[in-house]
């Protein structure tokens, strides 16, 4: 799905994940972890990242595979950077985002699209909630 590159592209796309897998009989506990790391991609994309192809607009996706994982992914247009772990100081206002993805997650990535017009952040939720 698109949503606009902003705050309230989050509030959007958490409502459609979250009725999806309601859906399809996700456990809470799933669909926690799932919601969670959305807004943490999400969040990060519109704070370090452009839209894509110059306008107002971000992806964002997911599938759930045979074996139960679900994959949460957010394409933007990038940014001047990458995204990478962090080690934030105690009083330091974010820089977490990641270190909870890792946490929730199987494995997570980049993967940048040829002549880097867009920029892809993906995240793999195993079935069992870790």
């Amino acid at each position: 799905m698109t949503v606009l590159h902003g705050p309230s592209g989050v509030g959007i796309a958490r409502r459609r994940l979250r009725s999806e897998l309601q859906g399809n009989g996700a456990s809470e506990t799933i669909i926690d972890d799932a919601m969670l790391i959305l807004s943490e991609l999400l969040s990060n994309s519109y704070r370090h990242a452009r839209p894509l192809d110059g306008g107002q607009l971000i992806r964002a996706d997911w599938h759930q595979d045979s074996d139960g994982s679900l994959t949460i992914s957010v394409t933007d247009g990038g940014g001047p950077t990458r995204p990478r772990l962090s080690s934030p100081s105690i009083s330091a206002r974010g820089g977490r985002g990641l270190t909870i993805i890792t946490s929730l997650c199987r494995s997570w990535g980049v993967r940048e699209a040829p002549a880097g017009s867009a920029v892809t952040v993906w995240a793999i939720l195993q079935a069992s909630g870790g």
